[in-house]
């Protein structure tokens, strides 16, 4: 039958030997110095000078500028650098982040990260009953003495110049865990993972930093040791070791679950009891409280009724007292509507009296001021009259005949129209009946005349008046 776990262990074994091996490659030094030799050389000088260049597969970005023999190095400041010259049996210079000028043909010098680095750790480990377990943990820690760590550990890796060394730590690392593993229960490696920190942090501390004494170690300062898990490799064995757990977990919970049960029949049987308790309690709470209701509900009713009564009454006799009330009210109003009615007839009378007074004493005041205004036009008709009269006693017969010949047409227009002619010749031509007529006329005329001189003596002849004036209006 095939050993599963020494091949393994083999396999491993032969893995470590390729990881401890540096994979190196030729000197980079060299062939900046092949290259400037073999440049072609201008006329009158040296050659052009080739671009800068990087070291072949350093993990660490370091620029090398210049050309040919003289050249400088730039190293980054997170970065430890070590600068040896052919001669000299110490460093030229030697620290972290120091830049330099570098001559290819007798100077080297190596660079080497200075930040933290990190091991994971994966141990296959026996325990004391002979049993597998796989341990993870992991290991970080920092160059302390980079003038110690350059001399004692292999950092010529051109890929990773850390490599050698980290595989070193962990290989230390998993002998230290399978060392204390082995002398451990699986029980106590499971349950408590601390005494292995504790033999891994000293065993790894020892070799690193180094014990009392002048010892330094290797330059190097261990950060922080820690174990991560520890896994049983027999599936069926740790499926054994979880079976106490698990059965003793099934007990306890199926016990728990009875005495739950058991609790919940119990107190379902309370709960229903207190139910059927409560709804009978509640029954009857309610029957009385229906009975009790009832009985407020038909008192309220009854109370209702009797108040609804008492409030018909009441608003009845109201209603009689607002109607005689609103009756006296309507009656006292109809008198002072009475007596405002005659006191408004007799202000209305004394109104239309005064009215009518004002009215008789303004057609007085008209009457009397027509009456003026005809006295004062019959007298001015007087005075005018007795001013012609004057005129006409003071004048001549001679002026009267004239006068009166200038009238005789407008007193013949007004004499009424004979209603026939008759007419007596006396004579015997017509020419003596036309003078012998007008004659007559003129002496009738004359006997008029006469007849009324004596009567215009006593009176002034009456000639046609001028037209009255026009009256003012009242």
């Amino acid at each position: 039958m095939r050993n599963e776990y020494l091949d393994q262990v083999q396999e491993q074994q032969q893995r470590l030997e390729v990881d401890l091996k540096a994979r190196k490659m030729a000197s980079p030094m060299s062939v900046p110095a092949q290259a400037a030799g073999m440049a072609p050389r201008r006329r009158g000088g040296m050659g052009a000078p080739p671009p800068p260049e990087m070291p072949g597969g350093n993990a660490v970005d370091v620029r090398v500028t210049g050309f040919w023999r003289w050249k400088n190095v730039v190293v980054p400041p997170n970065a430890y650098v070590v600068h040896t010259r052919r001669g000299h049996d110490k460093p030229l210079h030697i620290g972290l982040g120091v830049s330099f000028r570098f001559n290819p043909a007798i100077d080297s010098f190596l660079v080497v990260p200075g930040a933290m680095q990190t091991i994971l750790i994966n141990a296959h480990c026996i325990c004391r009953e002979l049993q597998g377990l796989l341990v993870q943990g992991y290991v970080q820690w920092i160059i302390e003495d980079f003038a110690t760590a350059y001399k004692k550990l292999d950092f010529t890796d051109v890929d990773d110049p850390m490599r050698v060394v980290n595989v070193q730590l962990r290989e230390q690392a998993e002998a230290a865990i399978k060392d204390k593993v082995a002398t451990m229960s699986i029980d106590a490696v499971l349950s408590d993972k601390q005494p292995i920190i504790e033999e891994l942090t000293a065993r790894i501390r020892q070799v690193a930093e180094g014990g009392g004494g002048s010892d330094k170690g290797l330059g190097l300062r261990i950060v922080t040791v820690q174990i991560k898990e520890a896994v049983v490799s027999s599936a069926r064995l740790w499926e054994s070791l979880q079976k106490p757990f698990r059965a003793e977990r099934e007990r306890v919970a199926r016990l728990a679950g009875l005495e739950t049960e058991e609790a919940i029949s119990r107190r379902e049987l309370q709960v229903k009891q207190e139910r059927e308790r409560s709804h009978l309690e509640t029954e009857g709470e309610l029957s009385q409280l229906r009975a009790h209701k009832d009985a407020e509900a038909y008192d309220r009713k009854q109370a209702e009724e009797l108040r609804r009564q008492q409030r018909e009454e009441e608003a009845a006799r109201t209603l009689a007292v607002e109607r005689q009330q609103s009756a006296l009210h309507t009656a006292e109003l109809h008198k002072a509507r009475l007596a405002v009615e005659t006191e408004l007839a007799q202000l209305k009378h004394e109104a239309q009296a005064a009215q009518r007074k004002r009215e008789a004493q303004a057609s007085l005041e008209v009457l009397e001021a027509e009456r003026t205004a005809g006295n004062k036009q019959k007298r001015f008709e007087l005075e005018l009259l007795e001013a012609r009269q004057h005129i006409l006693n003071g004048l001549s017969p001679a002026n009267v005949q004239s006068r009166l010949v200038e009238l005789l047409p407008t007193i013949a227009e007004k004499m009424p129209q004979p209603q026939e002619l008759r007419s007596f010749s006396i004579g015997t031509g017509a020419g003596i009946q036309e003078g012998q007529a007008l004659t007559s006329l003129v002496a009738q005329m004359m006997a008029l005349v006469k007849a009324l001189r004596p009567e215009a003596e006593v009176a002034p002849a009456k000639l046609p008046a001028p037209p009255p004036p026009e009256r003012p209006a009242p």
